[in-house]
């Protein structure tokens, strides 16, 4: 058994793990790929409590890839244990945990999420970027309860009625229009809306403010979190959401509580761009 991976009092383990964050939003990151390590539900529930274990708003497991056109397979458990689709913030993470930790010599990796393939690459200013792939709008794919496609839709909450945007990027997103970030009901609409009934999946909840045609501010409810410092998925959705309704520019800069990210995209049928930064905290082993 290797150093990574030890017997501890005969039958408790000790598992290594490292802690990351993009803009704020922190991760714990486990290495399944040198380590014999089967996450469940219930270890990410103990391993992300901020009282009990570690302490995150996400899990991210790396593992072996399961085809040989992709490098690892990259798995997301949420604060709640829920396991999802798609993680930007965490992607970034990712790309640097795999590159530091010399699981490979590439500076381009291609990952596959449960339900699509990412690529990822560390620049030269140490930023990462993230070829998101292309955003889904049909209401079924998202999902997302609707009669046709649409750019905006009306959905009630509570007695009244908001226009929001719906969109896939790997994982479900609803943004809204809203005049101030900072006065945005965000712990009030945002549980609202995460188990709206037209969501079946649920969804991230994004409150964008238009800044001007190169900028915007966001605040994110993510789904099974709460609101977070920052959602990479989620400033590309409010990023598209924004571009089709034509309120921005192609090339933007998403100002979230714990950073900026920028995002690129050049319409319908093509894959979007993020590019940020990705930062490890510390390492350590914690018994399982």
């Amino acid at each position: 058994m290797n150093s990574f991976y030890q017997r501890y009092n005969g039958s408790t383990m000790l598992m290594k793990f490292t802690k990351m964050h993009g803009l704020g939003n922190d991760f714990v990151v486990i290495d399944a790929v040198t380590q014999n390590i089967r996450v469940t539900a219930s270890m990410a529930r103990r391993l992300a409590s901020r009282t009990l274990g570690i302490g995150c708003d996400q899990i991210l497991v790396i593992e072996p890839p399961s085809d040989p056109n992709i490098d690892f397979n990259y798995r997301i458990f949420n604060r709640d244990g829920g396991e999802v689709e798609q993680c930007g913030n965490g992607a970034r993470c990712l790309a640097r945990f795999v590159k530091d930790r010399r699981l490979t010599g590439k500076s381009s990796i291609r990952v596959k999420t449960c339900n699509r393939v990412i690529e990822l690459r560390i620049n030269t200013d140490n930023l990462v970027s993230v070829d998101m792939g292309i955003p889904v709008f049909t209401p079924e794919e998202i999902p997302f309860k609707a009669n046709q496609t649409a750019a905006v839709y009306d959905i009630d909450v509570a007695g009244r009625s908001y226009e929001a945007a719906a969109i896939s990027m790997g994982n479900p997103h609803v943004v809204l229009l809203v005049d101030d970030v900072q006065t945005a009901p965000v712990n009030e609409l945002g549980p609202l809306l995460e188990c709206h009934e037209r969501f079946p999946d649920r969804v991230n909840v994004g409150f964008m403010q238009i800044v001007d045609r190169q900028h915007i501010n966001l605040r994110v409810f993510e789904r099974g979190v709460g609101e977070t410092a920052a959602c990479g998925s989620g400033a590309c959705a409010a990023a598209v959401a924004a571009m089709r309704q034509e309120l921005v520019d192609s090339e933007i800069t998403t100002h979230l509580t714990g950073g900026d990210l920028t995002i690129q995209w050049q319409g319908e049928g093509q894959a979007l761009f993020m590019t940020g930064p990705a930062v490890s905290v510390f390492h350590g082993r914690i018994k399982i």
